[in-house]
């Protein structure tokens, strides 16, 4: 069983993917090549953001688009501690301070009601992530940011096609960040990113800003990166959204075989009402975490962390606050376990994942799990926890 599929989700595009790739070798522009433009038309009508910039990768993304805002050293901005370290790293490299919320045990995703006291004279930003593939609370958080005159970029790295209130995230704030490493809902076979918003001027800046602040050829008309998208990336990810709603669509169905064997015997991040998650990662929360693990190890059941140890408790972070700062992210860390997930699991490889794991807690498993097929799943998971030590 793999955690992630990747080869699976290869089989199933191939002839697309092969084709766009050939198409890319046949015509020789690498750099700004014509799927680029395609890509970044498709994903702006996607989300309905009015402009795509495509960028080098997720990280990037974030970094461009804080450069556009003008963030500078002494500015502060807030965000979460519980978020791949790309989040608060974009922060910092802009000479920026990151300043952390704890975050909502329910999603993981920052706490809205804990942000307004967080605010100073010199914050400049709100950047919430959408974790595990939910949009975080961005109606409260864009109301605080509009009370208090800040922009929010929402680092939606993990949640490209989700919803929130029928709108896609991407397209829910200021500016919407997403990426394209190979593991993600929609990635491509490297890195990638893309960065969405619907304001002219800043479309303007991010695009100027990811090929070295040049505006004309050889006219650098501000500081910039070398942040371009390369065009066999874009291409793979063409190839690879023609499947996307359909690939959404199965992950849903292997979180509700999830949730219906789960729910009420182990605690799971919650999906809200009126949002879709993409599920980049199915999560539960579970005691005795290190044997957990062990057991599902054993008996040849991937998992993952996501994450164990809080930005602010990193040792390049731990000086921006203080330790105990945000407590429901240092429990979270402690307890979380990202299950296998992707559109090509089986019900079968739910099932076995499902009752291991409810064995490996030492939760009686569920009376409807009847069949003769998830019996013996029954007995392999027992055995293998009986036999550990």
């Amino acid at each position: 069983m793999e955690f992630i599929d990747l080869k699976a989700q290869y089989e199933a595009s191939r002839e697309l993917i092969n084709q766009r790739i050939q198409a890319v070798l046949d015509h020789g522009q690498y750099i700004m090549g014509p799927e680029v433009v395609e890509l970044e038309s498709g994903l702006a009508q996607y989300t309905g953001a009015r402009h795509c910039i495509t960028v080098s990768s997720g990280t990037e993304a974030l970094v461009i688009s804080l450069m556009a805002l003008g963030i500078k050293p002494g500015d502060e901005v807030i965000t979460t501690p519980f978020s791949f370290i790309a989040t608060a790293e974009a922060i910092v490299l802009l000479g920026a301070t990151p300043v952390f919320v704890d975050i909502d045990r329910t999603t993981c995703n920052l706490a809205p009601s804990l942000i307004e006291a967080k605010v100073t004279p010199r914050t400049r930003a709100i950047m919430p992530v959408s974790l595990f593939g939910q949009p975080a609370d961005m109606d409260e958080i864009n109301a605080i940011a509009q009370r208090h005159g800040l922009a929010v970029i929402e680092d939606a790295a993990q949640s490209f096609g989700a919803t929130y209130h029928g709108k896609k995230s991407c397209n829910l704030s200021t500016i919407g960040c997403t990426s394209f490493f190979p593991s993600k809902p929609l990635g491509c076979y490297g890195d990638g990113g893309a960065i969405f918003t619907s304001d002219d001027n800043l479309a303007q800046a991010m695009r100027e800003i990811r090929v070295h602040g040049q505006s004309r050829r050889y006219v650098h008309t501000r500081i910039g990166v070398g942040g371009r998208m390369d065009t066999l990336q874009c291409a793979i990810v063409l190839a690879k959204l023609e499947r996307f709603e359909w690939e959404l669509m199965q992950r849903a169905k292997v979180a509700e075989r999830y949730d219906v064997l789960l729910s009420g015997r182990i605690e799971r991040i919650s999906c809200i009402s009126a949002r879709t998650s993409v599920y980049a990662q199915y999560t539960v929360v579970v005691e005795n975490r290190a044997r957990v693990q062990e057991q599902l190890h054993a008996a040849g059941i991937p998992t993952a962390v996501h994450y164990p140890v809080p930005i602010h408790r990193q040792p390049a972070y731990a000086h921006f606050s203080s330790a105990d700062c945000c407590p429901v992210a240092l429990e979270m860390a402690d307890k979380v376990i990202s299950l296998p997930m992707g559109p090509y699991l089986s019900a079968e490889s739910a099932n076995t994942v499902a009752i291991t794991l409810l064995s490996a807690a030492g939760i009686a498993l569920p009376e409807e799990i009847t069949t003769t097929e998830t019996a013996e799943q029954q007995s392999m998971a027992a055995a293998t926890a009986s036999a550990l030590p």
